[in-house]
């Protein structure tokens, strides 16, 4: 597929003010930070924070069981079965009313973007999900993220969305699980919450729905081979190869850029993760977790801008997923580094370089992607 949809626009200006200046938004109480939007030059300078802290360092150069493989989302050790099964994607809501989430924390990747009202959606992208009997809750797509599930050749499970993603969901090539048009079967709902944050998949219900629609649950060859460059955990990347180019980053802040759900992430030095917390519209701040208390952990944090238009007076959005050059940063191991952007087709994967045009390195374990508008900011420290 080379076929690239470009789409240029703004969003409206009044959400964004508005969104920036709620109480209780973490990026107006910060002081010394770096405060990054895309249309803002990188700086040379560090920012403020602890440098002092070890990297940690794990001898996973052999497998901890004979005939294990790496995992193609985390390059953690898994099994051949696994790898190379196709993962799912699940459109999971992250208004207050949807908290908890279940299983959510299991995802290897995670993509975060708005939609309309300046409400944020996730994808959480699951390798071996087939044993799962609770995943969601669960909600409608919209097209960006289809692009984005195409990257990992996923099954696109949702609920339904607009009439914009209908042409898409019929394409000869995507392969959905829709609860609104015929899948109804791999769905179930609760009484726990009311409509429409009750629903929630089965991960062995998905298989069934899959084979019945006789889609392939091996990958079929129309992705990239290699999505994301890692390092192992006994040579991690530290970032240290790009000197005073690579600014401390063990707070960084979101609430600029996704006013409502204002998450932010917290580094751990003790296990080198960043942790994810939220400040939900009329709710305090707190960690972002399970309903089993298993708090959202990340080894890698992407932050990517890209151009958004407003489709109509509902406030539908539709997101630039195609494009080249495009700004961004990649957080790891408490340091961050300014990147830049491609995806120059469909089911090609998105590519990140640092600033000599090289490729970038992602560590061992999992991946926080958080789609950005241009003209937002955040910051960190």
């Amino acid at each position: 597929m080379k076929s690239k949809r470009l789409f240029a626009l703004l969003i409206v200006s009044a959400l964004v003010c508005s969104g920036c200046n709620q109480p209780g938004n973490h990026s107006e109480s910060l002081v010394s930070e770096e405060s990054i939007s895309a249309e803002s030059m990188p700086s040379n300078s560090n920012s403020p924070g602890r440098t002092d802290f070890e990297i940690i360092v794990e001898d996973d150069t052999n497998p901890p069981v004979e005939g294990m493989v790496r995992s193609p989302l985390t390059n953690e050790w898994t099994n051949p079965e696994t790898a190379t099964t196709r993962p799912i994607a699940v459109m999971v809501p992250n208004e207050s009313a949807a908290i908890p989430h279940y299983n959510l924390s299991d995802a290897s990747i995670i993509y975060e973007a708005n939609v309309e009202g300046r409400l944020t959606r996730l994808m959480a992208i699951y390798e071996n999900w087939e044993d799962m009997n609770k995943i969601g809750n669960i909600r409608s797509t919209r097209t960006y993220y289809a692009y984005w599930a195409f990257e990992w050749d996923a099954f696109l499970v949702h609920y339904g969305g607009p009439y914009y993603i209908n042409s898409l969901m019929d394409h000869e090539l995507t392969q959905n699980i829709d609860g609104l048009s015929g899948d109804n079967a791999a769905f179930y709902r609760t009484k726990d919450r009311p409509d429409p944050h009750n629903v929630y998949a089965d991960g062995a219900a998905l298989r069934e729905r899959i084979q019945t629609r006789k889609y392939e649950l091996s990958y079929r060859g129309i992705t990239d081979e290699q999505h994301f460059q890692f390092a192992g955990k006994a040579n991690p990347n530290a970032l240290t190869q790009y000197g005073d180019n690579a600014q401390n980053a063990t707070y960084i802040d979101m609430s600029g850029c996704y006013p409502l759900t204002r998450c932010y992430f917290e580094y751990n030095e003790e296990d080198g993760l960043y942790y994810r917390s939220q400040h939900l519209s009329g709710g305090e701040d707190a960690p972002h977790t399970d309903a089993d208390g298993e708090q959202l952990a990340f080894k890698n944090i992407l932050v990517q801008y890209t151009k958004q238009e407003v489709l109509d007076d509902k406030g539908y959005l539709v997101l630039q997923c195609h494009d080249d050059t495009r700004d961004g940063w990649f957080f790891t191991n408490g340091k961050g580094i300014h990147v830049t952007w491609e995806k120059g087709s469909d089911y090609g994967a998105t590519r990140y370089y640092d600033d000599d045009g090289n490729e970038i390195t992602l560590n061992t374990g999992k991946t926080m992607i958080c789609i950005v508008n241009e003209t937002d900011s955040f910051t960190f420290r």
